[in-house]
């Protein structure tokens, strides 16, 4: 269950534009599962769940000068994990196997961003901004323990948040053909990692038994991931064709710190150095749009020690949309048409 609230009060004076305000949110949960089948259905249940709060107060402003915008922006969250609980029983006998309260964290992180547009000519923009941000961990990733296949993924109720610092540069053109260019840098420390702890088979404490192939895992705040990446857009209008296309390069590095050196050098599990799309819509008849959509995404890692490789995947989706006088719309899709192989996770075992 997640609630929460906001207020915000804005003015303007001149080309400034100011807004102060203030946000909360709160969620709890737990998971209720079975779990533990060795053939004969499931011999163990599981409760597990908590509390996440945050709350922050923030103020930003806005200057417009029409050939020159900037944006700046500081903000203060309190954050708060609690009521952290995992019990585990024996469904035949009622026996608990664990019964386990992590204790409460919490804590204060500010963060700011500052951001400007140039324009350089009738057509071209120029613009920057620097930026500092925090993720705080989910619930699930607090409290939920998975398996897939014989890898064993541990929840952990004592991660803190992740921290990300950047800058980014970039250039933008306006006219018949609408283009976009942009440079960045990210360091994200304390990312909530998947790390390996350990190779099966074999029996070990809260998660036990790891079978031959698998890996068993932990929920960690591991070091930190420098990202140098470049994205480009572009568009155009042909009378009733329309493109569109964008392509991302981007290469991160992990560094693993203390916590974790084995990661250190490697490169983010789940994450391509190249991804690109494509998209052509035209406007065939009175309500009647053809979409044709291409979407590429480069080698990446299942695993955070980079030893099960992805392949490489392209896809094609089609779809035809009519407008209907009620303002609603009816289509067909065709999503990834010709069936391509699309790997999205490995086990142990391959």
């Amino acid at each position: 269950m997640g609630y929460g609230l906001n207020s915000a009060y804005r003015w303007r004076r001149g080309p400034w534009t100011w807004e102060t305000g203030g946000d909360l949110r709160i969620a709890e949960g737990e998971t209720q599962e079975r779990f533990r089948n060795l053939g004969d259905g499931f011999t163990r249940g599981r409760i597990a769940g908590g509390r996440t709060e945050v709350g922050g107060l923030y103020a930003e402003s806005a200057y417009d000068g029409g050939a020159l915008l900037l944006t700046g922006a500081v903000r203060v969250d309190a954050w708060a994990a609690r009521d952290a609980i995992r019990q585990e029983r024996d469904l035949a006998g009622g026996a608990v196997l664990l019964d386990s309260r992590a204790p409460d964290s919490d804590g204060v992180t500010p963060t700011a961003r500052l951001g400007g547009r140039l324009r350089l000519s009738e057509a071209i923009w120029l613009r920057g901004a620097a930026y500092s941000g925090f993720r705080t961990p989910t619930l699930n990733e607090l409290h939920r323990p998975f398996r897939v296949g014989n890898d064993i993924t541990e929840a952990n109720p004592e991660l803190e948040p992740e921290r990300l610092y950047g800058a980014e540069i970039g250039l933008s053109g306006e006219g018949a053909t609408a283009w976009d260019a942009t440079l960045f840098y990210n360091r994200l420390e304390d990312p909530i990692t998947n790390l390996t702890l350990a190779q099966g088979p074999g029996t070990f404490p809260i998660a036990g038994f790891v079978p031959a192939g698998g890996s068993l895992r932990q929920r960690r705040n591991a070091g930190a991931i420098d990202a140098v990446g470049l994205e480009l857009s572009a568009g155009r209008t042909f009378g009733p064709l329309s493109a569109q296309a964008a392509l991302a390069a981007v290469r991160a590095e992990v560094d693993g710190g203390s916590v974790a050196p084995q990661l250190t050098g490697l490169r983010p599990a789940q994450t391509p150095e190249i991804s690109a799309s494509a998209q052509l819509e035209w406007r065939a008849a009175e309500g009647l749009n053809l979409f044709a959509g291409l979407r590429y995404e480069g080698e990446r890692f299942e695993d955070d020690l980079n030893s099960r490789t992805l392949a490489p995947a392209f896809t094609v989706d089609l779809q035809a949309a009519w407008a209907v006088r009620s303002g609603g719309e009816i289509y067909l899709a065709a999503d990834n048409l010709f069936d391509a192989e699309v790997e999205v996770d490995e086990d142990g075992d391959g």
